[in-house]
């Protein structure tokens, strides 16, 4: 089954990635640049220079599921990043607002419960 939830940890590729790149290139770049693992089940996003593209890479049981969304208009508004981070970690609403075109620094977060490691 296809699906991307809000249980999946995504994280944001901060370098321009040229679109040119599938599965193997994509991954290349997952484990060289990022430092992760490519089959964690982790979800990883990358946006092309111009902001207009948009690849999301995902491994699910049996084989990675490439999403690919193209903008006729307009540009995806990325997070605020450290600089030195090769990627930033993404949580499902900040993702919906980005692919849907909602500013993402005009959004009030309010607080909610998040588990952690430690308790």
């Amino acid at each position: 089954m296809f699906g991307l939830t809000s249980a999946l940890q995504y994280y944001l590729y901060n370098s321009p990635t040229d679109m040119r790149k599938s599965f193997d290139g994509l991954c290349d770049v997952i484990q060289g640049r990022m430092m992760r693992n490519p089959v964690s089940g982790e979800v990883f996003i990358f946006i092309n220079k111009r902001r207009d593209l948009m690849k999301i890479l995902h491994w699910e049981y049996g084989g990675f599921v490439l999403y690919y969304k193209r903008l006729e208009s307009g540009t995806f508004e990325l997070p605020v990043h450290r600089s030195a981070d090769h990627s930033t970690a993404v949580y499902w609403p900040q993702l919906m607002m980005m692919v849907e075109g909602i500013s993402l620094q005009s959004v009030r977060i309010r607080k909610r419960y998040l588990l952690t490691a430690t308790g």
